[in-house]
C-alpha cells in the first residue's frame, strides 16, 4: 500500500525531495549521450536540450568530469567527451572485435579437440568469459558469456598471469584471499608462482581440477600489436577425456590457435617485437 502525505499547496510530500540516485544516474547518462552526439555542447544548449535547469546541468557535468567522463574548454565553454569515456568506448570496440574475430578460431579449436572452446579476459583480478563454442559431447563445460571466475584457479587466468612479472602478480594478489576450491587449487602466492613459472616454460597453462573436481582446462594467451596480453583462449572438458596423455597434444594445439588468433588481431608475441 502506498502512503502519501501533503506539503504546501497540496503537493505530495516527496515531490520536492532530492532526486534518487537512480534518477541522478539516468540524467547523467542522458546528458553524457547528448555531449557525445554534439560538437557545440555549452551549458546553455545542454539545458535547452534536456529541459533541466542550468544549475542542475552544471552539477551533473561537474560530477561526470570528476570521473573523467566529460571535460570542458575554458575558452569556449564547450563540453566534450572525456578520456575515461573514450577508454570505455575503445574497450567495447576491442572486445567486440575480439569476440567477432575469435569465433572461427573457437569453432576450429572445438572441432579439433572435441572440447568446449572459450575466450576470456582479465578484469580486476577475475577472468571474464567473452565468448564460447560448446562441445558436441553430452558431458561438456559451459561458461555463460559475462561470467566471472577467479584468476588463480582458471586456465585462462593463469595463462594471462604467466605473461606478467612476479612483482605484478604479487601486487594483484596483495590483500586478496586465494580461495581454495579443491585440493589442487594454488591457494598461496608461492604455490601459484611456481605453477606460473612452469607455464612460462611450457607456453600453455593447465587448470587441473583446481576450480571444479572432474574438469580440466588448457589455455594460452593472446597478444595485441604491442605484445601486451589482452585475453586468453582455452578448451575445457571433463578430466576423463582431457587426460594426461592428451595434454601433450592439446597444449600445443591451444598455443598454436592462440598465436593464429593473435596474428589475426594484428598482434605479436612479445619476443617478436
Amino acid at each position: 500500500m502506498e502512503v502519501t502525505g501533503k506539503g504546501k499547496r497540496g503537493r505530495k510530500a516527496g515531490e520536492n525531495a532530492a532526486p534518487s540516485s537512480v534518477q541522478v544516474l539516468d540524467r547523467s547518462l542522458a546528458l553524457l549521450a547528448i555531449v557525445a552526439e554534439n560538437d557545440d555542447s555549452t551549458l546553455t544548449s545542454l539545458s535547452e536540450r534536456t529541459g533541466m535547469a542550468p544549475s542542475t546541468v552544471h552539477r551533473l557535468l561537474t560530477s561526470l568530469a570528476s570521473h573523467g567522463m566529460v571535460m570542458s574548454d575554458s575558452d569556449t565553454g564547450v563540453w566534450t567527451v572525456g578520456l575515461k569515456a573514450f577508454e570505455i568506448g575503445n574497450a567495447f570496440l576491442r572486445f567486440r572485435k575480439l569476440g567477432t574475430i575469435s569465433r572461427p578460431f573457437l569453432k576450429q579449436l572445438m572441432e579439433a579437440s572435441g572440447e568446449t572452446a572459450n575466450i576470456g579476459i582479465e578484469e580486476g583480478g577475475d577472468v571474464v568469459f567473452i565468448s564460447q563454442v560448446e562441445s558436441h559431447a553430452p558431458m561438456r563445460a559451459f561458461f555463460r558469456p559475462g561470467r566471472r571466475g577467479p584468476v588463480h584457479a582458471s586456465g585462462i587466468g593463469k595463462a594471462i598471469l604467466s605473461t606478467w612479472s612476479d612483482k605484478e602478480i604479487g601486487q594483484l594478489m596483495s590483500g586478496r584471499t586465494l580461495t581454495r576450491f579443491t585440493e589442487k587449487t594454488r591457494d598461496t602466492l608461492p604455490g601459484l608462482l611456481r605453477d606460473i613459472q612452469e607455464i612460462r616454460l611450457r607456453g600453455w597453462s593447465i587448470d587441473d581440477e583446481e576450480h571444479t573436481l572432474g574438469m580440466r582446462c588448457v589455455a594460452a594467451p593472446i597478444f595485441n600489436e604491442y605484445g601486451e596480453t589482452i585475453a586468453g583462449i582455452s578448451i575445457s572438458g571433463p578430466s576423463v577425456r582431457v587426460t594426461d596423455e592428451k595434454l601433450a597434444t592439446l597444449g600445443p594445439m591451444v598455443r598454436e590457435t592462440a598465436d593464429a588468433l593473435t596474428r589475426a588481431m594484428g598482434g605479436r608475441r612479445p619476443e617478436e617485437l
